[in-house]
């Protein structure tokens, strides 16, 4: 931040009486990380804030401290409604345009809020009287620890801060393997190690806490869903709601398994299709990449999402065999930079 960006900050919180911190639908590790983080440094300051998320949170984030206060929009739309109507301040964490937010959209464009993004995603669009976005930063938690060192209060922080944010930058990397070449990075993790977080636990809490139907259907994906194109280097895989029922799936259970086919020699990007749980005709779409094959133009493109360079994601609506369709003409558009 600049110093008025900062000096402006200081002021919103200091004068704000009803702050309300949300994210984005199909809250992960950083937007939940950011959230609570945020949340905890507005107690420190004095502040309570409403942290209300659009709908379900993945189960292997239940043991972040204070998800127990996170309200859910889908759950709570009448109390949630009534509460941004009188906010004086909304803090927008993770996402880069309020459609992100799904059901909870035209509440939060309706309300007479002032409005903050602070987000690491690109072309911020949200009608804010504070945008602090930065697309290089590896997610939206380590842009949440930049801001509070600025501010000089990291010292007043604690584990309950330290913990959601490490996990969010370590979800937002995939393990610090991706988006982390920078070597402050790395500096941030040694200070909020300083805060007697263990990382070891955070891990094996979110990568190794799922149940065994999950990990049946990773097996069952890779043997049998798995179709690799080594002549361009791309792999790319379906997953149906019949074998997510078949595996009694839970929200949460895809995370990671699109990283998986990056594991054969050679290979420079994945793509996962998954079929919505509920709604017909909607495919999810997610991308992986490594070194410079750019998935967030693929994801434009073709899938009409975006992202990261290495991380990005959109969506087909239509039927599998339609989005598997869009997969074949994606690869045959991007061949050269496949091959290349």
């Amino acid at each position: 931040m600049t110093d008025g960006e900062c000096r402006l900050l200081r002021s919103l919180i200091d004068d704000a009486e009803n702050i309300v911190l949300c994210c984005h639908t199909s809250p992960d590790g950083d937007a939940l990380g950011s959230m609570l983080g945020w949340a905890e440094l507005l107690r420190t300051q004095g502040k309570e804030a409403l942290m209300v998320v659009p709908d379900q949170y993945p189960d292997y984030l239940q043991w972040m401290p204070n998800t127990e206060k996170i309200v859910r929009y889908d759950k709570r739309k009448d109390f949630v409604d009534t509460v941004l109507k009188i906010a004086d301040l909304v803090f927008c964490l993770d996402f880069n345009t309020l459609s992100r937010t799904d059901s909870m959209e035209e509440s939060l464009k309706a309300s007479p809020a002032k409005k903050v993004l602070i987000d690491h995603h690109l072309d911020p669009d949200v009608d804010a009287v504070l945008c602090i976005s930065h697309p290089d930063m590896s997610s939206t938690c380590e842009l949440v620890f930049r801001i509070v060192w600025q501010m000089g209060i990291y010292e007043m922080q604690g584990k309950h801060f330290a913990g959601p944010i490490y996990c969010g930058m370590m979800t937002d990397t995939g393990g610090f393997t991706f988006n982390s070449t920078n070597p402050e990075i790395f500096f941030i993790i040694s200070q909020l190690l300083t805060k007697h977080i263990n990382k070891d636990k955070i891990y094996r809490c979110v990568y190794n806490n799922y149940s065994e139907h999950r990990l049946r259907m990773v097996g069952h994906v890779l043997c049998n869903c798995l179709v690799v194109d080594n002549n361009n280097h791309v792999a790319y895989y379906t997953l149906s709601r019949k074998d997510m029922k078949r595996f009694h799936f839970v929200k949460g259970d895809a995370e990671g398994l699109v990283n998986m086919p990056l594991q054969i020699k050679g290979l420079k990007l994945s793509i996962s299709l998954r079929e919505d749980s509920e709604r017909d005709n909607l495919i999810w779409v997610s991308l992986r990449s490594v070194d410079d094959f750019p998935c967030n133009k693929m994801a434009e493109l073709f899938f009409g999402g975006g992202g990261h360079l290495n991380a990005s994601g959109g969506r087909v609506n239509g039927t599998m065999e339609e989005a598997v369709e869009t997969v074949k003409k994606a690869i045959a558009a991007f061949e050269s930079k496949l091959k290349g």
